[in-house]
């Protein structure tokens, strides 16, 4: 069995995100595996200062939920990024969240070109929400995606639902009419179908 931690990253409490997420969930649990959300609009996770404070694995000085959603990163076996497109790339909550990964690396005594550090091994998965669908919709938050979390941080991607072209964003879930929800489904039952 394994341990699936949702980073939910805003949008609406019963929104096309949400929706998404719940049937993701839905897909996780009948596969066996364990499943938690983690809703960002919950949560107070303010962004990283820059201060060096925390580097390999020290305390962050801010106190803010961050802190207590570390030994849940630590115990998952999967972090599945959840968001709606906002300005064409994930929303700022979750990169805040991202920025304050910097308390987990552990000093990398050899790194890869780029790193400074080591990142606990992780799997990594993307759920995201967009009303439109252009070949380009999904362009930044993709790229964002793979070199943030997988390229750097070095998780190992298990793969992104990319759910656009629903339409209307004025506070109507509209995402219902398309067939993203049989897939998050789908996705989430086949997220560790090799084990």
């Amino acid at each position: 069995m394994k341990k699936i931690l949702i980073i939910q990253g805003g949008g609406r409490k019963n929104g096309n995100t949400a929706r998404l997420v719940s049937q993701f969930v839905k897909g996780v649990q009948e596969a066996g595996h364990n499943a938690e959300v983690i809703s960002l609009m919950e949560k107070e996770v303010k962004g990283c200062l820059g201060c060096n404070a925390c580097r390999y694995e020290k305390p962050c000085v801010q106190k803010d939920d961050f802190n207590e959603i570390i030994p849940k990163i630590r115990e998952a076996d999967c972090l599945t990024f959840a968001s709606p497109l906002y300005f064409w790339t994930l929303t700022a909550r979750i990169k805040a969240f991202l920025e304050r990964f910097y308390c987990i690396a552990k000093e990398d005594d050899n790194p890869p070109l780029g790193r400074y550090e080591k990142y606990p091994a992780k799997d990594c998965a993307l759920l995201m929400t967009a009303a439109d669908n252009f070949f380009w919709t999904f362009e930044q938050a993709v790229s964002y995606y793979q070199f943030a979390i997988v390229n750097y941080i070095g998780f190992q991607d298990k793969g992104m639902l990319l759910a656009g072209g629903y339409g209307d964003t004025n506070g109507n879930p509209q995402i219902g009419k398309t067939g993203h929800l049989d897939r998050a489904y789908e996705f989430g039952r086949n997220l560790y179908c090799d084990i």
